[in-house]
């Protein structure tokens, strides 16, 4: 009797150990693997909206292939602070996390030890990663932490230009009303009434025309495509369409958010707010809507002047046509200033942490070896423009070239957000490859040449604050984080605000005074120290 409870206990013993190395693989030492024998690992992705399921590249599931590699992906695509902060303080992450900065230095000194030094599996493993390093030395640069270790690794995409942000107006509906293009705020102010006032569409209902829209704004600073590039008329040369605020001037770092010129154009744009110029729903819509109004209904266009990135992905091929790209406009007609625009050559080429890995990985070697597949060049290629035959076309000699769009009615933009991981991923183009890019990409270059004077003015050396490139302690990182996130939530409620109600001057004062409190004065003096060290070393 007493041999069968026994037996029975080992027997029970035994099924419940089975059921729970079967159900859960985090109690297992080994990886776990397919069938064909390649290793299984989790990983997450912030990707676009628009971006379709990354189970359905055609380039990436034969990167994971040849990397002997299975991943099991999460596709994220909105609230990502949000439930990255819930994630990190768990302590449970996946094998690879990819986007652009998704997960940041300062996220690095914080949770320290979740994120595994790449270091060491780079030069065992990766030699596409290692070449890239050789060939461009800034990106090993701006990967590697000052303690030199290599938590995130970086992209490179070369052919982007000087700018993300360029100023469209209708010029069908300028036409239509006999008026000329601005050229500075009081014209701009003028032509947006009459916009406004007379059917410039001439649909025959003087109710529908938006005379002027901008995209979102978030609570954490500003970005591209909003109208923080009205700054370049003050002769101001943001970065990457504002950010923080930060941004160079002779050498000396500075922040807008307390400067004078911020004022004066958050004076203007509440003029233009009040007589009704600027979207109603500029500060409530979303990034979808603000793209969807601006197509317009038809051929009947409803956005007068606006911000984008190119004429086909901000109207759609139909309206695009109305539209022209105009140059940096003056404060006023009397204004010596020379305009300039916001400088975002290195924002847009290059990023950082566009990968990492966890430390807890049971197979790093697998991990870094599809991390490597990333940055071969006709891998990276099709990162960035979708898979060979689909997307792009090898001719064959060593050259290739991006294709149309297979749906005529789609922008090559939106074609290329909706393929692949485009610009949030991890990826290098080389200076050597051959492309041939396509006609968005091609149109961008042309419809710049209305700000490339003023961007041709900027002296990038003491003019353009190189954020990209500078790399803190750990002290100095989290000493910044905590005062700029309490900046920002001043700094940016009170941009809505004086927008939409006003106020500015009688409340300009007492809200410097509490920028400076928080702890601008020192985040800009460590700024500077970093910002010396960085141009030191460059001469």
């Amino acid at each position: 009797m007493k041999k069968k409870k026994l037996l029975s206990l080992l027997l029970t013993t035994c099924l419940a150990t089975t059921t729970l190395v079967a159900c859960s693989d985090k109690t297992s030492k080994e990886p776990e693997k397919t069938e064909d024998g390649r290793v299984v690992l989790t990983g997450l992705i912030t990707k676009h909206p628009l971006t379709k399921d990354v189970n359905k590249m055609e380039w990436l599931e034969e990167a994971e292939k040849r990397a002997g590699v299975d991943i099991k992906w999460e596709e994220v695509s909105a609230d990502w602070d949000q439930k990255k902060g819930a994630m990190l303080a768990g302590g449970d992450i996946p094998d690879i996390i990819v986007g652009p900065n998704a997960i940041t230095d300062a996220d690095f000194s914080k949770f320290k030890g979740l994120f595994e030094d790449l270091t060491p599996l780079i030069e065992e493993h990766a030699p596409n990663v290692q070449k890239m390093f050789d060939e461009k030395s800034e990106l090993k640069v701006i990967s590697t932490q000052l303690n030199g270790e290599i938590y995130g690794l970086p992209k490179y995409q070369r052919y982007w230009p000087n700018t993300g942000t360029r100023q469209f107006i209708n010029q069908q509906w300028l036409d239509n009303l006999g008026l000329k293009q601005p050229t500075n705020w009081d014209e701009l102010y003028e032509v947006l009434k009459a916009f406004k006032e007379e059917d410039a569409n001439g649909n025959g209902d003087p109710n529908d025309e938006i005379p002027m829209d901008f995209a979102p704004v978030g609570t954490g600073g500003f970005g591209f495509f909003q109208p923080t590039v009205l700054l370049g008329s003050t002769g101001m040369t943001i970065v990457g369409g504002g950010g923080q605020g930060y941004f160079a001037e002779d050498g000396e770092v500075k922040n807008f958010f307390v400067d004078d010129r911020y004022k004066q154009v958050v004076t203007f744009l509440n003029k233009l707010y009040k007589e009704k110029l600027i979207s109603a729903e500029a500060f409530t819509q979303d990034y979808t809507k603000y793209q969807s109004v601006a197509r317009g209904e038809g051929e009947t266009a409803t956005v007068g002047y606006t911000y984008g990135w190119e004429l086909t992905d901000r109207f759609g091929n139909e309206l695009a046509p109305q539209y022209a790209s105009i140059a940096p406009l003056k404060v006023d007609a009397s204004s010596t200033v020379q305009p300039s625009w916001t400088y975002d050559y290195n924002v847009l080429n290059y990023g950082v942490n566009m990968v990492q890995m966890s430390s807890k990985t049971k197979n790093k070697d697998a991990a870094m070896k599809f991390i490597n597949e990333l940055y071969d060049p006709k891998v990276s290629m099709q990162v960035l423009f979708g898979s060979l035959g689909t997307n792009i076309k090898d001719n064959g000699d060593d050259t290739y070239t991006v294709l149309p769009p297979e749906d005529e009615k789609m922008d090559p933009g939106t074609w290329k957000w909706t393929s692949t991981w485009a610009d949030n991923g991890p990826l290098y183009i080389s200076d050597s490859l051959k492309l041939t890019l396509g006609t968005d990409m091609q149109s961008v270059g042309k419809q710049t040449e209305a700000l490339q004077s003023a961007l041709d003015a900027v002296d990038t050396e003491n003019d353009v604050l190189p954020d990209t490139f500078l790399k803190y302690t750990e002290e100095d990182n989290n000493a910044m984080s905590l005062v700029n996130t309490e900046l920002m939530n001043l700094a940016m409620a009170n941009f809505s605000k004086w927008v939409t109600k006003g106020g500015i001057d009688k409340e300009w004062d007492a809200y410097v005074e509490k920028m400076n409190q928080i702890g601008l004065p020192g985040n800009l003096e460590i700024t500077q120290k970093y910002y010396d060290d960085y141009k030191s070393k460059m001469e």
